[in-house]
């Protein structure tokens, strides 16, 4: 039976019905930059796989750290147990973010999670009994209950579950300040995406928020969360979102590009008060266990891939891809059908006015050789640090092409 006939019977995809009502795509191998399809169609990647895959595809030093643990151990429970290659990643990250205590997760959502329950437990060691938070407008921080709790409620994919969800607050970018101080007693942590708001909207903003939500939760002894799961990593064109406006949060959440798009894995990493409170406390411990919970395959991926990282010239190259995405859009702003043009760092976005067209551009770009997945009215790319000045020319003239063709 050919893949697609099985995939039609059983293949759930995400956000997407059973059979898919959109095209799929059966893949038969990647590499570097390229996804290649079983019949033979080569698509250069314009969303890094779901902008994991900083690296690329297939890149040797992660292929190689992934064979090489798997000979020594693949798995073993952490309750109670540790391992090298989980020890190096969390000293890793608490020397990338300035947060020494490192837990390690399963997912992005997954971290979110934990980071929510963490900002519960440190206001109860304090004698705060509190559960709500503040978090923006369009904002989107992944797709378990507790996150969708911290999604946008009208304006995001998880409207749909209504009062089933927890019961947040919400506020404008312009507003939070006002928000904070207005409910400054009765919130567990304030809850943001640093400079881009991803799946939200792709927006970008002046750092300043992130300025007024730190001062404020400090003043106040709020924790601030910081969800770098999409920005991390470089991005934007620093290595955190966060450090556009020089902040440290309290507790920040990080994946997607943490294995290089390899292995699912995700972190948050906090402050020492943070983990000092809980620990100390009558509460004692972290309420949250995965059973795979530091994976040494992942860990030793992840270790690989932030080595990779830090020892290339990553700045250089995200500069130069945000400089082709600026050039290279501008043009597309004067066209009826587009309402915006942005991009910041490895990341470029056409927003249009309406959503009716992203299965036309996604058609165009596929038979033209090009892999996106635009998202309502937005026709976004986020790539690959080492994609090629050809490749990337690529993806911007396809994507071009297909908008001023509609």
């Amino acid at each position: 039976m050919k893949i697609l006939d099985i995939d039609n019977q059983h293949t759930w995809h995400p956000y997407n019905s059973l059979p898919s009502k959109s095209t799929i795509l059966p893949v038969k191998s990647t590499d570097k930059q390229t996804i290649f399809l079983e019949d033979g169609t080569e698509l250069v990647d314009a969303m890094s796989s779901w902008w994991s895959a900083i690296h690329g595809y297939n890149h040797p030093t992660l292929i190689k750290a992934l064979e090489t643990q798997a000979n020594i151990m693949p798995h073993v429970m952490f309750g109670g147990l540790t391992h090298e290659p989980a020890t190096s990643l969390c000293e890793k990250i608490a020397k990338l973010t300035n947060l020494p205590s490192v837990f390690l997760a399963d997912s992005g959502s997954v971290s979110v999670e934990v980071a929510l329950k963490t900002a519960i437990l440190y206001n109860k060691a304090k004698g705060k009994n509190v559960s709500k938070f503040i978090a923006l407008e369009n904002a989107y921080h992944g797709d378990t209950l507790g996150c969708m709790g911290v999604c946008d409620p009208q304006n995001s994919m998880h409207s749909l579950y209504g009062d089933y969800l927890p019961q947040n607050i919400f506020t404008s970018v312009e507003n939070l300040g006002e928000t904070i101080e207005k409910y400054k007693d009765e919130i567990a942590g304030v809850i943001l995406e640093p400079i881009v708001q991803g799946a939200g909207g792709m927006k970008v903003h002046s750092p300043e928020y992130l300025k007024i939500a730190r001062e404020l939760c400090t003043k106040y002894d709020i924790p601030l969360i910081v969800d770098e799961i999409a920005t991390g990593f470089g991005h934007t064109g620093l290595m955190w979102g966060c450090d556009h406006a020089n902040i440290t949060p309290d507790i920040m959440c990080m994946g997607k590009g943490l294995t290089g798009g390899m292995m699912s894995m995700a972190a948050m990493a906090t402050s020492k008060n943070i983990s000092d409170t809980i620990s100390n406390s009558d509460i004692g411990v972290i309420m949250h266990g995965p059973t795979f919970m530091g994976n040494a395959l992942a860990c030793s991926v992840a270790n690989a891939s932030l080595d990779l990282l830090v020892n290339s010239n990553w700045k250089e190259k995200v500069n130069s891809i945000e400089s082709i995405f600026s050039k290279e859009f501008e043009s597309l702003k004067d066209l009826e059908i587009v309402a915006d043009v942005r991009n910041i760092g490895a990341i470029g976005v056409v927003e249009l006015k309406d959503a009716s067209h992203a299965q036309t551009v996604q058609d165009f770009c596929v038979e033209n050789g090009v892999w996106i997945r635009p998202f309502g009215k937005l026709v976004y790319s986020i790539v690959s640090y080492n994609i090629t000045d050809i490749e990337l020319h690529k993806i911007t003239s396809t994507i071009k092409e297909a908008i001023k063709s509609l």
